[in-house]
């Protein structure tokens, strides 16, 4: 039986796939700082290669050529295309978009359709399953949104600057992102708190207090370097609003983060909202949850009328793979394309 892996390549993290009888039968995310330099994917790489050896054909997709490690898109593109394949071997295919899949040569040749196209590939996955549909990738750094008709995406953006012009790219993270990136003020106490334009406070400490299980997908060092307890995430959202934790209580804090979250749903529930308004679907079709938010997409998809469905429920994954093969949906998702090409 062959088994393929799908290699998602971020600038955060690596997500591995492994699928077999176009099944995904594991799926892992390792911590990959790449803007730290290029040993931090060959360490992830090493952690992977366990996963690795046991396929035979390899799938490739990347957003890491975006680190401010390279100088340009370009450079980075070329840098981690040689460095996969140098991982790799020859059997490496990489994933650009509407040319399929390639060589690493081929790659190079076309550099502008390998880097940040995974999009396309979670979409088109989707379209071997559902005709009509609208995904939404919720990650640790941001939400795309891609309309699906006629079993295809139908983009009207394929660069992340044509992208965030028209709602498909919302760049906002379920973790990462910076709570002074998502809103500019919060409730505490009846009066409403101007928030402090520093890197204080992340949406994983919003999300921490609000009470999500954020193990093992919230991989990174915190603001300030400290721990991921409730009591640490509370003291760094207090220096959000000029406080100290023990200013309130956990009631008065679960209340600000939760202003927090909601104003980043709603940038997510207006992207989507433009996005159909430009695609307009038909009312039956669903929305498809992906990304490690993808609880919070159900949510959206809620908001907006339509049925949720989870991307790892869609292409088969067994119950207790479904989450991780939700949360890692590029990865997956050119596993697939390439096992079924």
């Amino acid at each position: 039986m062959v088994v393929t892996a799908g290699l998602d390549v971020g600038g955060a993290h690596l997500k591995v796939a492994l699928v077999e009888d176009a099944r995904p039968v594991t799926v892992r995310q390792i911590a990959c700082p790449l803007w730290q330099g290029l040993d931090k994917l060959d360490a992830a790489l090493a952690e992977a290669r366990p996963l690795l050896g046991n396929a035979q054909r390899f799938a490739v997709t990347m957003t890491g050529e975006l680190s401010d490690l390279f100088p340009d898109r370009e450079t980075g593109a070329l840098t981690l295309t040689a460095r996969i394949s140098d991982a790799l071997g020859s059997e490496a295919r990489f994933w650009m978009g509407s040319r399929g899949f390639g060589t690493a040569d081929k790659a190079r040749r076309h550099h502008t359709d390998v880097g940040s196209t995974n999009f396309l590939a979670t979409a088109t996955a989707v379209g071997l399953h559902l005709r009509e549909a609208l995904l939404i990738d919720f990650g640790s750094t941001t939400a795309d949104i891609v309309p699906i008709a006629g079993g295809a995406p139908r983009v009207r953006g394929l660069t992340d600057a044509e992208r965030q012009a028209t709602g498909e790219l919302v760049y906002t993270g379920y973790t990462r992102t910076a709570v002074m990136g998502v809103a500019n003020e919060a409730p505490f106490q009846g009066r409403v708190i101007g928030l402090a334009r520093e890197y204080l406070a992340t949406m994983a400490d919003v999300r921490r207090i609000l009470g999500a299980d954020l193990s093992g997908v919230d991989q990174h060092a915190t603001a300030d370097g400290k721990g991921k307890s409730l009591d640490e995430s509370a003291t760094r959202l207090g220096r959000m609003l000029g406080r100290d934790a023990r200013d309130g209580s956990a009631e008065d804090w679960r209340a600000a983060a939760a202003h927090i979250c909601e104003v980043q749903l709603r940038s997510i529930h207006d992207g989507a909202a433009r996005v159909l308004s430009a695609a307009p679907l038909a009312s039956d079709a669903p929305v498809v949850a992906a990304g490690i938010g993808a609880d919070d997409i159900c949510e959206i998809a809620r908001r907006l009328g339509r049925e949720a469905i989870r991307f790892g429920a869609l292409v088969g994954a067994d119950d207790a793979l479904v989450p991780w093969a939700t949360g890692c949906a590029p990865a997956v998702a050119v596993a697939l394309l390439l096992d079924q090409g």
